[in-house]
């Protein structure tokens, strides 16, 4: 602990609560260097982001909450902000985390409702407040593979492979691009949904990476979560159900089967990039906790890309080339059926 940053908590909150009476419990951290802590004071509880500047700008999120917040999205109100110290007080939304409260009797009316809170998320005009998800961030995120699980796993790619791999990437980044652009929360799944006491909304939180990109997103990140894996007819069931619900003008000469397509090949460059994260979780970071979700990712990558000649390239190249060595690594998924 920084006790010249507790001092200076300590002293913001104590003007911000003109109170010096109050409790801090700082909470268990996440992949980033944001700290939160929920602070009580008279049997009222806030939740205090600490962003460090030197390491985390916390002003994309102030920003983007705000904006969602003034367009009717459920995200958490800033009651106070010191963007210089990178301090931030928000609206407690608890601990009942969705990804707690599923199971194979409660997920389908809990995704259905967070599928129609994604539908009027997509629904605001972002494009004037949020950067696009544009071709070459496509790109360098399916570049974290190759610089950083493959090393991991002592692979050196030739030439013609490495063109194999790129030629895949782009395939994956024109397509992305190709399809109806919307505001993409980019994290949207079971962890950083949150049930609220009295509300049917979900509480959206961890939004602050949000971009212009694919509608397809956000659905596979709930759907295929990287930390959970659910039936595959179910998960198609819930593809037709988010079809459904998207507006006349994102399904104009779009059969579901291309948007199945579409969802299917969104799904790729997101676990792609999301092995080469965890990776660097643990090699650069030091945080290992992620590595038992590395089997899982793989096994989406493999059986979403099966289907598609244009990839099969790419699936021999990992077949032949990666599996081997990362199921030595870091072991194989046993799919549910």
């Amino acid at each position: 602990m920084n006790t010249q940053r507790e001092q200076l908590i300590q002293t913001w909150l104590t003007d911000v609560l003109h109170s010096d009476q109050f409790e801090i419990k700082y909470l268990a951290g996440d992949a980033s260097f944001r700290r939160y802590a929920r602070v009580n004071q008279n049997n009222k509880t806030f939740m205090l982001m600490d962003a460090p500047p030197d390491k985390e700008d916390c002003v994309p999120f102030v920003r983007i909450d705000e904006f969602l917040s003034e367009n009717g999205a459920r995200v958490p109100h800033i009651l106070a902000k010191n963007l210089e110290l990178g301090f931030l007080l928000l609206e407690d939304f608890g601990d009942t985390v969705l990804a707690n409260l599923l199971d194979e009797h409660s997920v389908d009316g809990y995704y259905l409702q967070s599928f129609q809170q994604l539908i009027a998320l997509q629904s605001i005009d972002g494009n004037t407040q949020l950067p696009l998800y544009s071709y070459e961030k496509l790109l360098s995120e399916m570049q974290l593979l190759p610089d950083w699980l493959l090393p991991a796993l002592n692979i050196q790619l030739t030439d013609a492979e490495q063109s194999t791999l790129q030629h895949a990437f782009e395939l994956l980044a024109k397509r992305a691009l190709a399809q109806p652009q919307v505001i993409v929360h980019r994290d949207f799944h079971s962890r950083n949904l949150m049930c609220l006491a009295a509300e049917t909304d979900l509480g959206v939180i961890d939004f602050q990476d949000a971009v212009i990109g694919a509608d397809t997103y956000d659905l596979i990140s709930i759907t295929r979560d990287a930390y959970v894996q659910w039936p595959v007819e179910k998960v198609q069931a819930w593809f037709e159900q988010f079809y459904d619900l998207l507006p006349k003008a994102s399904k104009q000469g779009r059969s579901f089967t291309t948007f199945k397509q579409d969802a299917d090949y969104m799904a790729l460059q997101r676990h792609i990039k999301i092995l080469g994260i965890f990776v660097r979780l643990f090699e650069r970071d030091g945080k290992s906790g992620y590595l038992k979700d590395l089997p899982r990712v793989m096994w989406y990558v493999m059986t979403e890309a099966q289907n598609y000649s244009e990839l099969q390239p790419f699936i021999d190249l990992l077949q032949q080339r990666v599996l081997p060595a990362f199921t030595a690594k870091y072991g194989r998924y046993e799919e549910i059926v």
